[in-house]
């Protein structure tokens, strides 16, 4: 079985759904992105759709736990980044995580770097087919995928987050 999984057209109705979950239960919430490859059309990725949830302030970033918990997610805190929020959602029947979100405080500048770096490669096909390879690669050489598999990718994502945040400069 491959880490990465082609394509999949309903990523996005699948993510919208989780949104309006997020958006009818959890207080505090300025929107919800659809963020990370499965938001990218044409793009390969793991099958676990990445949210950012953004919320009004800190406090209500850090309030949210209850909500998401009884959403079903795993909240884990800003698990090694601070000012995020991190949770994710494991499908209790099959055991397959199906949602990560990440939520920041709508003043966190994280927040623009991921809807930068999703922007450039759903602008440039170019852009999309560096990063593919990039994701095989890395693939190849990790197929547990964790860590080593993130760390892979990460020089790459950096560079393309640079270019993409002075774009908008």
């Amino acid at each position: 079985m491959s880490l990465l999984s082609p394509p999949d057209p309903e990523w996005p109705s699948q993510a919208a759904h989780e949104i309006a979950r997020w958006r009818a239960t959890v207080p505090g919430l300025v929107t919800v992105h659809h963020i990370g490859s499965t938001s990218i059309p044409g793009l390969p990725a793991k099958p676990i759709i990445d949210l950012l949830p953004v919320f009004t302030d800190d406090a209500a970033r850090d309030d949210a736990g209850g909500a998401v918990q009884a959403m079903g997610y795993e909240w884990m805190g800003a698990y090694g980044l601070p000012g995020r929020a991190y949770c994710r959602l494991i499908d209790p029947e099959t055991g397959i995580r199906r949602f990560h979100a990440h939520g920041y405080s709508q003043d966190h500048p994280d927040i623009r770097r991921h809807l930068a770096f999703r922007d450039a490669l759903r602008d440039n096909a170019a852009l999309r087919a560096a990063y593919t390879s990039v994701k095989a690669a890395c693939a190849a050489r990790h197929p547990e995928g964790g860590a080593d598999y993130g760390a892979c990718k990460s020089g790459w994502i950096d560079k393309a987050e640079r270019r993409a945040l002075e774009r908008l400069t």
